[in-house]
């Protein structure tokens, strides 16, 4: 049977869910944009979309994130296979 880790959220934190949810309106505003031909509603979106990235990544740096010692490397992970 293949090694679990102890503790795997595969992203389920405030951080992700702030970020995607701020990234989904931003695309829902700037797909309303270019279907209503408003230009500048679509560059909202791609504004918002930004935005919603750098929330996510400073959330992520302030502690919301997923702790950075659970990131195995691609090495670590080749390990565990051969083991």
């Amino acid at each position: 049977m293949p090694h679990q880790p102890q503790y795997s959220s595969h992203g389920n934190t405030p951080a992700a869910w702030t970020a995607v949810s701020i990234v989904m309106v931003a695309f829902l505003v700037g797909g309303v944009g270019v279907v209503l031909a408003e230009q500048w509603l679509f560059w909202v979106g791609v504004a918002l979309a930004v935005l919603g990235a750098a929330v996510g990544y400073l959330m992520s740096l302030m502690g919301y994130g997923q702790p950075r010692q659970e990131h195995a490397t691609a090495a670590e992970r080749a390990d565990e296979v051969a083991a």
